[in-house]
């Protein structure tokens, strides 16, 4: 009924709460689609599990900017944020408790997202059983590779992949001229 991309988001996010990999897997679900075929939905989970990440980090600035566009692009998208069952006001609602404890640089805490379809959460719970992971367990504010793991990841595609962006941006503009 759901992709196993979404499964697994949740599963990370309630069970390991590695907001890093959330946004790795979702976002390699949104690229599978073609440019005129992805669903900006998943944008706005990536950015809340991101928001959450960098608030995690202290990194205030970021982390209100993250949520702020997740607000934005969940309030446009509620129908089909709710057909994967989310109760799309009650996450609202979290996003605007969590701008708000933002501005007051309050420290972290967990957020979960609000899902209504109870087999959807039984069969992540059951999963997170599996592989010995606590659904719903606290972030361990201890491990630094949960908590930094941008920067401790390898960056050599993602910098090489920029580059040959870049030059193709360059080239292009080379042959307008």
């Amino acid at each position: 009924m759901y992709p196993e991309a979404y499964i697994q988001y949740l599963i990370q996010f309630h069970g390991y709460r590695d907001f890093f990999e959330c946004h790795e897997i979702l976002e390699e679900h949104w690229k599978e689609k073609e440019v005129r075929n992805r669903d900006k939905y998943w944008v706005g989970l990536i950015q809340v599990a991101v928001g959450l990440y960098h608030h995690r980090r202290e990194n205030w600035r970021g982390a209100r900017k993250t949520f702020q566009n997740a607000r934005s692009i969940i309030q446009e998208n509620e129908t089909s944020l709710q057909q994967l069952g989310l109760d799309t006001s009650r996450l609202i609602q979290l996003i605007d408790e969590r701008l708000s404890d933002l501005l007051l640089h309050k420290g972290y805490t967990d957020m979960n997202l609000p899902i209504t379809d109870t087999a959807l959460i039984e069969q992540c719970r059951q999963e997170c059983e599996a592989n010995q992971v606590t659904w719903l367990a606290d972030s361990d504010l201890d491990d630094p590779y949960i908590i930094h793991r941008h920067i401790l990841r390898d960056r050599t595609s993602v910098t090489e992949e920029r580059l040959h962006q870049k030059l193709l941006r360059e080239q292009k503009k080379l042959s307008r001229s």
